[in-house]
């Protein structure tokens, strides 16, 4: 059974920088899309930024210019720049592995999540 491990979370001043990471273990290789995404107490989960397998990147609107997604083959990073109390939240990593054969059948088409970091940005 494979695990998605994020850190990198922590408390900043509005304007300050955090570096999530997601370290991918236990899962075979296969072509992924790799998602942050967050939640701040009661409001919904919602999308961060993706990489898809062939490179290329989305960002919520209010994202755009300030986070950067990047990933190796068993890591994806969460660069966020000019952090904004509004981003206070639960990060968490979410991976779709794509459809496929052999052992990448076995865990494609499901999503599977990290435990979650937590951000907390004060004005």
């Amino acid at each position: 059974q494979g695990v998605l491990m994020e850190s990198g979370g922590g408390s900043v001043q509005a304007g300050g920088s955090l570096r999530l990471s997601c370290a991918e273990a236990g899962y075979p290789i296969c072509k992924r899309t790799m998602s942050w995404k967050r939640q701040s107490p009661g409001n919904a989960r919602e999308p961060v930024s993706t990489l898809l397998q062939d490179g290329t990147t989305n960002y919520v609107d209010s994202g755009k210019d300030r986070f950067t997604i990047s990933g190796t083959t068993r890591t994806v990073y969460l660069e966020m720049n000019s952090l904004k109390p509004e981003d206070t939240a639960t990060y968490y990593c979410q991976a779709f592995f794509l459809p496929n054969t052999g052992m990448c059948a076995k865990v494609a088409g499901r999503d599977y999540w990290g435990q979650g970091t937590q951000v907390a940005v004060s004005s």
